[in-house]
């Protein structure tokens, strides 16, 4: 049998996920380190069978990808393929870190909007100026909220939203029903929108979903909704949303902008009802620990010959 050559992008991750494997679950793969940070110096482009790819700024690793003509499967640290997805048109499968970063994301969905509703960000600002103001902010009880996105991560927010009483209404791509009941269409959401009061992105980007929140989607939304979004910054219209939050009349917590990182310059820094976080949704101390384990997976699974886990379709 041929062995495997599988590139991490650091010897630090090499290493852990080394210490997960028994030395004959990986006796027919190599695991070696190929970034431009760090190559080892035996390794040639064409030992290159599998890549696995930095967790984060992995666009030079990308970038690298079409000097290897023996890829045959790309791994990723993230839930999100976006930037890879043109792969698998091309013969080289992807692979996802799906689960691992779905905890974690799902906390901070739920961490903004109700830092969000009851004021957190005003009370920290107030905080460093010594300024004692009391306001009467919007509980997350009774608020009509609304999750488009019903995947892995979806469900989770949707469950941790389950013990606040909010009047919960899901979308997806198409109308359907689950185990948790109706889902409704993207088709829908013209008829939804004006009664939604908390709007939360967590749905992939794709085509179908690039600029999904436009300025149409947000003029339908009533006065004093929040957007929060822990899905790709380009699900949302910046231009739009900054049009929007200047008037004062919606709110955003985001974790995800469009560009980002967000330039020091960029007009969303400035604009009022805004909280932003920058993109650390699933970069928790339970990242590492979860990523590790599914990597070790996908490399017992590459040397038995077996599919890896977390394929996604051409």
């Amino acid at each position: 049998m041929s062995i495997t050559t599988i590139a991490f992008p650091n010897s630090e991750l090499r290493n852990r996920v080394i210490a997960q494997i028994p030395a004959h679950q990986r006796a027919d793969v190599d695991l070696v380190v190929f970034s431009d940070a760090e190559r080892s110096a035996k390794l040639s482009r064409d030992d290159v069978d599998v890549v696995v790819l930095p967790y984060l700024d992995s666009g030079p690793t990308i970038e690298l990808l079409d000097e290897l003509p023996n890829l045959r499967l790309v791994i990723t640290q993230t839930t999100g393929f976006d930037p890879v997805s043109h792969l698998p048109e091309r013969g080289i499968q992807v692979a996802t870190a799906s689960g691992v970063h779905t905890g974690g994301t799902a906390e901070l969905a739920l961490a903004l909007t109700l830092a969000s509703l009851r004021g957190i960000d005003d009370a920290v600002r107030s905080q460093v100026s010594r300024v004692w103001e009391h306001h009467r902010y919007r509980s997350l009880q009774d608020r009509r909220v609304m999750i488009i996105g019903v995947g892995e991560i979806g469900s989770a927010i949707a469950d941790r939203f389950d013990p606040f009483e909010v009047q919960l209404t899901r979308v997806a791509s198409t109308a359907r029903e689950d185990e948790r009941g109706k889902i409704h269409g993207v088709d829908e959401l013209p008829k939804l929108l004006p009664h939604t009061e908390v709007v939360v992105l967590i749905t992939p980007l794709n085509e179908s979903t690039h600029h999904l929140v436009d300025e149409k989607f947000l003029s339908q939304l009533p006065d004093n909704a929040l957007i929060v979004n822990v899905a790709r910054g380009k699900v949302v219209d910046t231009d739009a949303l900054v049009a929007e939050l200047a008037t004062g009349r919606l709110h955003a917590a985001l974790d995800v902008t469009d560009p980002e990182p967000l330039p020091r310059n960029h007009a969303l820094w400035g604009t009022p009802n805004t909280l932003i976080t920058p993109h650390v949704g699933g970069d928790t101390s339970a990242f590492e620990p979860r990523v590790v384990k599914i990597l070790a997976e996908q490399v017992r699974r590459i040397n038995d010959g077996q599919q890896p886990v977390n394929l996604i379709k051409a």
